[in-house]
């Protein structure tokens, strides 16, 4: 069957009602994470740079304009996505699914039809990332990202299957985006990236609503998406709400396949001068966030996937928050980088994505001290609990007020407001 047909009928089959209160409640706990990491970046360059846009509208953006529903989707997703600071999926490809939460939040009202959509969309996206790996053939995961996003905001919006098919079709056929984004120097495009993928499905849902209609088979046709990855249709058998279980919320600011790095660092006593360290990761880690570029980090972006740059200012600072950030330039943070050696552990490549096992080695003038993390603290084997993810929201600066509303969104209708409040 043509997957678009498929995820149509999974979607139409979905209801409220199907969902158990773990996912209802872990849909809460990813928006709460991520209003929290939104508000955190308001203040941003870049966010600055898109507000000047100006591009008038009806439809809530985070921190109380409003736009376009395009633009508004484009402003609250890229707020959400910026500081690498939400959530993330890991499979034959890596997502970050609660990137479509700012697409949902731009068109929803009421409570229980956004959370119903997030289930219903992590379910996709996850299930996209488990069928194929996009990176290794050059492809961004944000392919992935608007189809999860398209087939949630169809939803959403009540789309019956014809509308739902003709939706993902003219989000995934227009809309290829290459992996380019990720590599080298990054730049603000790294964010820019997941916001342009949901602006693209929010503006497709809107037109397939009215009746657009887009080219059949954008997945099985002769030249369809099968040309950029050939699919594993079997984790769509069996599709159903939990999906959502099986992603993890990040409790410190870097790229998650540096979350153990930092554990381990901030876990680790050692003494003497520092001679040399040793960092052991999987093979994803390594190529992600140890290539040429991540040794002499000259952007945010760049620094959030560097190994060197993490763990040098965790060591130097004994922490890892936003302000790490503000060591970039600096030149004792060079010098440490410049003694840092990533190796890739076959081992740890083997058990990759179950755990995400990492090592971290420190050579000094007075011996040897090492310390290992398997799963670190937000892995969905090792969740964070609900006040740690209060915590770092409110570390972020999200209100209280608006935290308690969210714990309660099935019974609110007006979650625009809500949104605009922020």
């Amino acid at each position: 069957m043509e997957l678009a047909e498929l995820l149509a009928d999974y979607s139409s089959s979905i209801s409220y009602e199907d969902l158990g209160e773990e996912e209802i409640h872990e849909a809460k706990r990813r928006i709460i994470d991520s209003l929290g990491v939104a508000k955190a970046s308001i203040n941003s360059k870049p966010a600055e740079i898109i507000r000047r846009l100006n591009i008038e509208g009806n439809y809530p953006m985070i921190g109380g304009r409003k736009g376009s529903p395009d633009y508004a989707s484009f402003y609250n997703t890229f707020l959400i996505r910026y500081l690498d600071f939400n959530d993330t999926y890991l499979s034959k490809e890596p997502l970050h699914p609660s990137d479509i939460i700012g697409g949902i939040l731009t068109l929803g009202k009421k409570g229980r039809d956004i959370i119903l959509s997030i289930v219903i969309g992590y379910e996709v996206g996850t299930r996209l990332c488990d069928s194929a790996s996009l990176r290794l053939r050059g492809f961004d995961h944000v392919n992935f990202t608007q189809i999860a996003s398209v087939v949630a905001l169809s939803k959403l919006l009540n789309l019956n299957k014809e509308q739902t098919i003709n939706a993902i079709s003219m989000t995934v056929i227009p809309h290829v985006a290459l992996r380019q984004s990720r590599v080298g120097k990054l730049s603000m495009w790294k964010a820019g990236a997941t916001a342009e993928a949901i602006r693209n499905s929010v503006f497709a849902v809107l037109l397939a609503k009215e009746g657009f209609t887009g080219p059949e088979k954008p997945f099985s046709g002769e030249k369809g998406f099968k040309l950029i990855a050939e699919l594993d249709y079997s984790p769509f058998e069996k599709m159903g709400t939990k999906k959502i279980l099986q992603t993890s919320i990040k409790k410190y600011p870097v790229e998650y396949h540096a979350q153990a790095l930092v554990e381990a660092i901030l876990n680790l006593k050692y003494e003497g001068e520092i001679k040399k360290i040793i960092v052991e990761t999987y093979e994803a880690g390594k190529s992600i966030l140890a290539d040429e570029e991540k040794w002499n980090p000259e952007t945010k972006e760049t620094a959030d996937h560097s190994i060197p740059f993490i763990t040098a200012t965790t060591l130097m600072l004994r922490k890892m928050w936003l302000e790490n950030y503000s060591l970039i330039s600096d030149e004792k943070v060079k010098e440490l980088m410049r003694k840092v050696e990533v190796v890739e552990n076959p081992e740890y490549t083997k058990v990759y994505p179950r755990e995400l096992p990492t090592k971290i080695t420190i050579i000094t003038d007075k011996g040897k001290f090492e310390n290992e993390v398997r799963s670190p603290r937000g892995y969905y084997n090792n969740p964070m609990s609900d006040e740690e993810v209060e915590e770092k929201a409110l570390k972020l600066g999200l209100t209280r007020e608006v935290i308690n509303k969210i714990w309660n969104l099935e019974n609110e209708n007006e979650v625009d407001k809500i949104v605009g409040s922020i």
